[in-house]
C-alpha cells in the first residue's frame, strides 16, 4: 500500500480515503450532485467509486483526498490528482458534497493539489475536465488561473472541456509552501 500523505491548507486537511468515508461518500453519489462525475450512483457504485479512489493511490502512486473542514471534522469532499485508464493526461479533480459549495474549499484544496503535484511529484502540467454545464467547477479551474485548451471525447463520460493549469513556476503557481 502506498503512503498516503496527509496535507494541511489554512482551512483544511487532505487525508487518505477509507471506508469511514462511505457513507457521506455514498450520499454524495446517490445525488444530483454527482451528475457530473459519473452519477448518480446506487450504494454497490458508490463502494466501487470509494475502492477506485483508494487503489488510484496503489496503482499510480497519487490520487485524490478526502477534504476535512479544520475545527469539525466535517467532510467537505474529494480533490486531488487522477489519471485513470482513458484520461488524456494528468488531472486536478475536485467533488464538494453537499453543503459545503461556495467557501472556496474546492479552489483552497485544489491549489495544495497541485502544489503537491509540481513541487513532489514533479509534474509540468496539468489539466481538469469540466463536464459542459458545470458552470461552478469552471469557475473553480478559473479561479487556479487554468484556461479552456479544447475538448476532450471520453467513451463514458462524453464530451468534456479541458481547463489546462498553468506550469510550475508561474505568477499563479505559490508551490507547497503557501498551502502548509
Amino acid at each position: 500500500m502506498t503512503d498516503i500523505p496527509t496535507l494541511e491548507t489554512e482551512r483544511l486537511i487532505l487525508r487518505a480515503p477509507d471506508m469511514g468515508d462511505f457513507e457521506p461518500f455514498a450520499a454524495f453519489y446517490a445525488s444530483d450532485r454527482a451528475k457530473y462525475v459519473g452519477g448518480p450512483l446506487n450504494r454497490e457504485g458508490s463502494w466501487r467509486m470509494l475502492a477506485m479512489e483508494i487503489g488510484h493511490w496503489t496503482l499510480a502512486g497519487f490520487g485524490r483526498w478526502i477534504v476535512d473542514v479544520k475545527g469539525g471534522a466535517k467532510t467537505a469532499g474529494l480533490v486531488g490528482l487522477f489519471a485513470p485508464e482513458g484520461w488524456p493526461e494528468p488531472e486536478i479533480g475536485w467533488d464538494l458534497f453537499a453543503g459545503h459549495e461556495g467557501r472556496g474549499y474546492a479552489t483552497e484544496a485544489a491549489l495544495a493539489a497541485r502544489a503537491y503535484a509540481y513541487d513532489v511529484l514533479g509534474w509540468q502540467t496539468a489539466i481538469s475536465l469540466v463536464k459542459p454545464g458545470n458552470q461552478a467547477s469552471a469557475r473553480v479551474a478559473e479561479r487556479m488561473g487554468a484556461r479552456p485548451d479544447g475538448d476532450f471525447a471520453h467513451e463514458r463520460h462524453g464530451t468534456v472541456h479541458i481547463w489546462r493549469h498553468p506550469g510550475p513556476g508561474s505568477s499563479t503557481e505559490g508551490g507547497m509552501e503557501a498551502y502548509a
